[in-house]
């Protein structure tokens, strides 16, 4: 060893490795870890995974879109509360097709409302 002080720059550096405490836990483990979906699908969040399929098959069936708005809402408040919990996504979609899907339906009931 040489007289150097212990700097990341000189090549005889070896940062400490601290060794976790007793009684303490080790850091979150990998989300990913044991999930054969890779973390796509949020099982953990159904409001978020609901409120996406709802918004899908408004597209077909009319009024699932308002379903899909509230129950997208709840999933975005599962997700805030407890960020490890999975589904931003699965709920911002389902909410936005819900609105979009509502909004037209509405029109074309309109449309066929004033057609007669």
């Amino acid at each position: 060893m040489s007289n150097l002080p212990p700097f990341p720059d000189n090549p005889e550096y070896q940062a400490p490795n601290p060794q976790p405490q007793q009684g303490t836990y080790p850091p979150y483990p990998n989300q990913m870890e044991g999930d054969a979906t890779g973390g796509l699908i949020p099982y953990k969040n159904p409001p978020a995974l609901i409120a996406y399929y709802l918004g899908v098959f408004s597209i077909i069936i009319p009024f699932l879109g308002i379903a899909s708005v509230v129950l997208g809402f709840f999933g975005l408040s599962k997700h805030k509360s407890n960020p490890l919990v999975r589904g931003k996504g699965h709920a911002i979609t389902g909410i936005v097709l819900g609105l979009l899907t509502a909004i037209g339906w509405l029109v074309l009931i309109i449309k066929i409302r004033n057609a007669f």
